[in-house]
């Protein structure tokens, strides 16, 4: 299992980076970004304290631990900014939180988060086919969800991504240990979105890129 969304107790997750790590490898994760939640406020506080936290673990665990950060109802106006930001701090993973159906997340959030160039833009809900196209352009991978909520529009954003070639992974958004998942039930999760057998394992070796992609090496 690889995980690209996930949080610590930098934001509102309930487990610090190695306890997050160790549970993550203990359900047989290869790779974890931990992306906490920030805007202007934090950002400068989390990214260098989690990076910190990596770099001290990397050589003692047997799991790739990736320092991120999940940009989070910020005005779409400012959200280019704050990507360029979060990587000049340290953010390896960057993701944007997106137009989820379950949240006010100001309209403009994809599209913004799509022309900064994020890695993932998590759960964008109900996303335009002209933001998908523009997502395909720019190389931004979306995000299948495993959080309850944000997953209610996993069949949308499954169907219109695959029609248009559009990358995808998928993630849990993990807040607490019983949020991490094991790779058989991601493959459930995404064959429920209505995505066909043949087109998970592609799903899968796209996480793998994306996590070779952020340490250095493709």
């Amino acid at each position: 299992m690889i995980d690209l969304h996930t949080h610590s107790i930098f934001s509102d997750g309930e487990l610090i980076p190695a306890e997050l790590a160790r549970r993550a490898y203990a359900m047989g994760y290869k790779a974890v970004a931990i992306t906490d939640h920030m805007d202007q406020s934090n950002i400068d506080l989390i990214i260098p304290r989690i990076a910190k936290a990596v770099d001290a673990l990397k050589s003692h665990v047997s799991i790739e631990i990736i320092p991120g950060a999940e940009i989070t109802h910020v005005p779409p106006s400012l959200i280019p900014d704050i990507v360029r930001e979060a990587r000049r701090l340290g953010a390896k993973i960057v993701v944007v939180h997106g137009e989820s159906i379950v949240e006010p997340v100001a309209e403009g959030t994809n599209r913004a988060a799509i022309e900064a160039g994020a890695d993932i833009l998590a759960h964008p809900g109900l996303i335009t086919n002209e933001d998908l196209l523009f997502a395909k352009e720019k190389g931004v991978t979306l995000e299948i969800t495993a959080r309850k909520g944000h997953s209610l529009s996993n069949g949308h954003v499954a169907r219109q991504a695959l029609n248009l070639g559009v990358h995808l992974t998928i993630n849990t958004d993990a807040h607490a240990p019983s949020d991490l998942i094991t790779k058989d039930f991601a493959r459930q999760i995404l064959l429920s979105a209505g995505i066909e057998d043949k087109a998970v394992h592609s799903i899968f070796e796209h996480s793998e890129e994306l996590v070779r992609r952020a340490l250095g090496g493709g």
